[in-house]
């Protein structure tokens, strides 16, 4: 309460100002998600496209100026990431140039986030466009690259003027406006065509407390970290001394960036038999390498698993982090400074991703495996990917906010 009320005292003006104009700009989003790309089917079946229609707001499914999202910009900036590490040495070295090197990859993520929109937008709209021309479908890529452009320039204004990351604040946006229709239809179909409508009722309860209680598990996780003591060898570490220093640890370092890796991949198969036509390829996917079949569930848990080893260990380099722990002075207590405290913190890296892993597997899982287990519809779920990215941003623009807070109170000291 008293964090509510230094809020919206006269002193954060300033904060409400940003937290409105986030509003605003989240407000032109939705409204663009209901704009639809002239001459296209609107009414076609997501199947794998379920995801990406989720983050963008349902703008896959209405096929709108903003049906791609922001999307291709965060595959470009994973690509982007990934040739980071040593593949091609002029990226490696943009990245040890510190804020110049940094603007220059930015640009160069933005271009290739471009060109992607152009590409995705030109497949999709073979799907959409029933026997169209190609200046048609070059016409409607166009249109679908320019919403993910404005989408990227709103993004840049949250980031500059508003609260939180822009293209993160994008994303939440689209995934909390679909939350309130899947309760929709989940009370529709879980009492509107119940024979018993206490039952009904009861059932829709028990949907609730799940997902709230899921809702509890991400929230654990995504907080959860292990906390590395280090010492420094020019400090002391008694009463009278400074407070110790510690290397936290998160539990899922990966984020969701796995799941985002193993839905494109599992989805590869069906992009190729959707816009080949070839019935027999179509069903040999449906039958086996679909989401909502057992291989093809488990090769998904399985991807996850393995891209969380894989980027935990790109994000977190063990190397490095001991090389900077012992040009500074500082060393971990019983371990010593060298190879050592890389096989230390690559043995915790394992321990942590082991646990991470298979939570983050379990939590991407949820939707898939409640659409086998019931007769809820697809767009109805719990837990998921979006869940992880809502509770992530939540968190960061909390820690953003309760930061400008405390700014503002040693202001006024």
């Amino acid at each position: 309460m008293k964090k509510i009320r230094q809020f919206f005292s006269a002193s954060n003006k300033e904060l409400r100002s940003k937290l409105l104009f986030t509003f605003f700009c989240l407000f032109v989003f939705k409204l663009g998600t209901a704009v639809v790309v002239p001459g296209v089917n609107s009414n076609l079946n997501m199947g794998f496209l379920e995801l990406l229609n989720i983050m963008g707001g349902g703008a896959m499914q209405n096929f709108s100026i903003f049906a791609l999202g922001v999307m291709p910009y965060i595959t470009a900036s994973i690509i982007m990431q990934l040739l980071q590490m040593d593949i091609i040495p002029y990226f490696s070295d943009l990245a040890k140039q510190g804020q110049t090197g940094r603007n220059k990859l930015n640009q160069i993520t933005r271009v290739l986030g471009i060109v992607l929109a152009f590409v995705q937008g030109y497949m999709f709209s073979f799907a959409f466009i029933a026997g169209g021309t190609v200046s048609d479908y070059i016409e409607v890529s166009l249109v679908l690259t320019a919403g993910t452009c404005l989408l990227l320039w709103i993004g840049d204004e949250i980031t500059k003027k508003g609260l939180g990351n822009g293209t993160s604040m994008i994303i939440m946006a689209g995934i909390l406006a679909t939350t309130p229709h899947m309760f929709t239809i989940a009370w529709s179909n879980l009492v509107g065509e119940a024979a018993n409508t206490a039952v009904g009722v009861a059932l829709f309860a028990l949907f609730v407390i799940v997902y709230l209680v899921v809702v509890l598990g991400v929230l654990f996780v995504e907080l959860a970290a292990r906390r590395i003591p280090i010492q420094y060898a020019n400090k002391t570490n008694n009463v009278f001394g400074s407070k110790k220093t510690y290397i936290p640890f998160k539990l899922n370092s990966a984020g969701v960036v796995p799941v985002i890796f193993a839905s494109a991949l599992i989805s590869v198969p069906a992009l190729i038999a959707q816009f080949s036509k070839n019935e027999s390829m179509m069903k040999f996917v449906q039958k086996w390498l679909s989401l909502s079949s057992g291989t093809g569930f488990a090769l998904f848990v399985i991807f996850i698993l393995a891209f969380s080893y894989f980027y935990t260990f790109i994000v977190i380099k063990s190397k490095e982090m001991a090389e900077d722990l012992q040009k500074s002075g500082g060393y971990i207590p019983g371990i010593r400074p060298g190879d050592e405290t890389v096989k230390y913190v690559n043995k915790v890296l394992i321990r942590l991703t082991v646990v991470g892993s298979i939570a983050l597997a379990v939590v991407a899982g949820l939707p898939y495996i409640l659409s086998m287990v019931t007769d809820l519809p697809t767009t109805v779920s719990i837990g998921g990917t979006g869940l992880i990215i809502v509770i992530g941003v939540i968190l960061d623009t909390y820690k953003q906010i309760e930061s400008s807070l405390i700014s503002q109170s040693y202001k006024r000291r």
